[in-house]
């Protein structure tokens, strides 16, 4: 059956509003650039958890999310997938913020225009996702770009590559596992909790409002810039294809690259405009091509409200 156009809209604007927010996100982590980058994982996830409470409780979620959980733990298969995806998830935390904060913006959007190559490659070999003639065209002009880029580095980017491939499995786990989007994030969050308290209680040069006051709240609302555009996502991936959540993360790495280039005053010059001016082509092609399937959607729609 055909998605329902409502449907497809929504989980359209939750991606592109996610990759949006992640695309300004090393704005963030470069003000509280002074902590290391294995603290800043930890009160990410701390604070991840402590909102996520906060917010299903504000939401009156708390008893359904915690039946959600307790029928989870009876289905093994699916409390280890979710395991899986909050193992995945911290891991490309860590490399993100290592690699932004070691000054390495450009390499850390990199990684985010390989991801989604990656999610097209898992699409079709495994989600069996077909692709068009003129989708399939677009892959092909992104692919280029990412392998000027890849190529202009100079270098295998391992840390890139890695970003991709973390993100890419944790994104195909949030589209099958069969939770709501509360609770499969705060259960994610709870899990990886213990250890990130652990780190910071025995391990931490600091703990818990050691730094200026200024880093200190920062640092503490990193659990609402980590959550918000997590739940968007999940939203995003349960509702349009793998694909099409794969081609709108191209809008996150294109804004790390420009604050890279604009505000960091890293490396741009001719070759990488040239891979940019492909990726961005293929971009267009893309979103040109499941605009006029959206619309078509929406008139077949119209068509059977008015028969019916």
């Amino acid at each position: 059956m055909e998605q329902k156009y409502g449907e497809k809209l929504t989980g359209f604007l939750a991606g592109a509003f996610a990759y949006t927010i992640w695309g300004i996100l090393p704005i963030y982590w470069k003000l509280i650039g002074g902590v290391p980058a294995s603290e800043i994982l930890a009160y990410r996830i701390l604070w991840s958890f402590v909102f996520m409470v906060l917010f299903i409780a504000i939401l009156n979620k708390t008893a359904e999310t915690w039946r959600e959980i307790k029928t989870i733990f009876t289905h093994p298969k699916t409390a280890i997938l979710i395991t899986f995806a909050a193992i995945l998830i911290t891991a490309n935390w860590f490399i993100f913020i290592f690699t932004v904060n070691s000054g390495h913006v450009t390499e850390a959007s990199l990684g985010y225009y390989i991801n989604p190559l990656v999610n097209v490659l898992i699409a079709t070999l495994f989600l069996k996702e077909k692709l068009s003639y003129v989708e399939l065209t677009a892959v092909l002009f992104a692919i280029v770009g990412v392998i000027i880029l890849t190529y202009h580095s100079g270098h295998i980017p391992f840390a890139a590559i890695a970003m991709a491939v973390t993100f890419s499995l944790y994104g195909l786990i949030k589209k099958f596992v069969p939770v709501s989007v509360f609770t499969g994030l705060t259960l994610e969050t709870a899990i990886i909790f213990p250890f990130a308290l652990i780190y910071l209680v025995f391990f931490a040069k600091t703990f818990f409002m050691s730094y200026a006051f200024s880093t200190d709240i920062l640092v503490a609302l990193a659990g609402v810039v980590t959550a918000i555009p997590l739940l968007l996502f999940a939203t995003a991936a349960k509702r349009i294809s793998y694909i099409m959540v794969g081609f709108l993360q191209y809008i996150g790495p294109t804004l790390m690259f420009i604050l890279g280039v604009l505000f960091y005053k890293e490396q741009f010059d001719q070759v990488q405009l040239i891979a940019f001016l492909f990726i961005w082509l293929a971009i267009i092609i893309f979103m040109s091509a499941n605009i006029m399937i959206a619309r078509k959607i929406k008139r077949l729609e119209q068509v059977n409200k008015s028969l019916n």
